[in-house]
């Protein structure tokens, strides 16, 4: 669930830099039939606009405590650019905080006024993850009765799929 919400945020950088190099092209464009050269706007950090939102894109898949001085302040840049990157930047973060709750009972709580947010406050990106929150609740909900996934089984059966193909072959 974690990875879907983290792609949904990556949804929304790249619809912006696309637009970006929209702009840019654009620009580049008017210029040649001006004869003049093209400069790209150059931010305080000295990124380009599609730069930063090629740079932070790995930044965006973490939470603010570990990002480091740079990433601090080009995500600063890129949030005060782009007020929805950080809207679903900070959505996407409440998601995943839900994890640390210590009962099923406010996890479960927490789960439902997220998918009611998303619906609410139309973050369509989110809209996916919202449905498969709401259809998957119970497996999820799991999680807190002793915090663990069910990764080691899904470990567990591809070294079983792994040994069989590799068995397969030999004959």
């Amino acid at each position: 669930m974690v990875k879907l919400v983290l792609d949904a945020v990556q949804q929304v950088r790249i619809k912006l830099r696309w637009n970006e190099l929209d702009e840019e092209n654009r620009k580049i464009a008017e210029a040649r039939q001006q004869g003049k050269k093209y400069r790209p706007t150059e931010l305080i950090n000295e990124d380009t606009p599609k730069q930063l939102l090629a740079r932070c894109r790995h930044s965006l898949s973490k939470p603010r405590y570990k990002w480091t001085l740079e990433q601090s302040l080009r995500m600063s840049i890129a949030f005060q650019r782009y007020p929805q990157l950080e809207t679903a930047y900070n959505h996407a973060q409440r998601l995943i905080r839900f994890y640390f709750n210590t009962n099923i009972q406010s996890a479960k709580s927490e789960i439902e006024q997220w998918t009611e947010d998303t619906f609410k406050y139309k973050k369509e990106v989110f809209y996916r993850c919202a449905k498969s929150l709401y259809y998957h609740m119970e497996t999820i909900l799991n999680f807190f009765n002793n915090r663990s996934t069910n990764a080691s089984a899904e470990s567990f059966n591809a070294k079983i799929k792994l040994f069989r193909a590799n068995h397969t072959k030999k004959r």
